[in-house]
């Protein structure tokens, strides 16, 4: 499978590029980038071709990989669809509902397959515990502590994130920590309570379908000293956490190239496609607009 990559910033260049050079089955096709000097530098380095016009590698390639921020990737993704390209994308999906089911009808009438990359779903160690703990009944309640210091610390790649900084810790880390919790405890059946916390930080308390609840603290703005992400289950089975990784992020993004091809050989959709994209999304906006004081 033939496959571009959309984008040239810190993600690109750190995780990406490494990722789509080193797969077996992947053939690292080309970098377009809204940069045009950044994409000939990221090309050059991996001795690929740089394309000035986005649809000219969308003609060159089976897929594309996309390492940009939410609202053009949300473009970018629609258009490759319908140009019959597999879609190997970032969270979150998109940063409104509207947009994220945009992508969702796109790949559905291209009939292509999507991958969002949710990288504790792809880690080996945490993506086997949330498949054991989905397998497991009776769970009561859940939480998930996400905190990053990307506006405290000082030496982040993405602090200077133009949606981070507007969008902060709920658009950024929620999804991942969505991502862990929704398999086990079910899709959530409503956002029962949102709350500020101190900088980006917020709270959220979540209903999911089976009955269980679980509690969300997410940052970008936690002192360094505090930062790190855990998650806790309990119930009947008794108290389970979310194992640590040594896995990077190139390693896990592998895995998502891997699961991309099952998915467009087999055409059976993968768990982390477009649609949970979306599903992740809709929680998300709910969440925002009780934070900003609506419904």
């Amino acid at each position: 499978m033939r496959i571009g990559l959309l984008g040239t910033g810190p993600w690109a260049q750190m995780a990406y590029a490494p990722a789509l050079s080193r797969h077996r089955e992947l053939e690292f096709a080309g970098v377009w980038g809204r940069r045009t000097a950044a994409a000939k530098e990221l090309a050059d380095s991996y001795g690929v071709p740089v394309y000035d016009d986005v649809d000219a590698l969308l003609a060159d390639v089976d897929a594309v990989a996309v390492a940009l921020p939410p609202s053009v990737q949300v473009e970018l993704a629609v258009r490759a669809a319908r140009a019959g390209r597999h879609l190997l994308l970032d969270k979150p999906l998109a940063l409104t509902v509207e947009e994220g089911r945009a992508v969702v009808e796109a790949v559905e009438e291209a009939g292509v397959a999507s991958v969002v990359f949710f990288t504790t779903r792809f880690q080996p160690e945490t993506g086997a515990w949330i498949t054991e703990q989905a397998a497991v009944e009776g769970w009561f309640t859940g939480r998930a502590q996400w905190l990053g210091a990307v506006f405290s610390g000082d030496d982040s790649p993405f602090a200077a994130s133009p949606w981070r900084r507007e969008k902060g810790a709920l658009w950024d880390v929620g999804p991942h920590a969505l991502s862990v919790l929704l398999p086990a405890l079910g899709d959530a059946r409503r956002v029962a309570a949102a709350a500020h916390g101190p900088g980006d930080t917020v709270h959220l308390v979540v209903e999911h379908v089976g009955g269980a609840s679980s509690t969300l603290a997410l940052s970008l703005t936690a002192p360094p000293a505090a930062a790190g992400a855990a998650v806790e289950l309990r119930g009947a089975a008794g108290v389970t956490l979310l194992p640590e990784s040594s896995e990077s992020a190139v390693s896990a993004l592998i895995r998502a190239g891997d699961a991309l091809l099952a998915a467009s050989r087999t055409g059976r959709a993968h768990a982390c496609d477009a649609a949970f994209g979306l599903r992740v999304t809709e929680i998300l906006a709910e969440a925002e607009g009780l934070l900003d004081g609506g419904v």
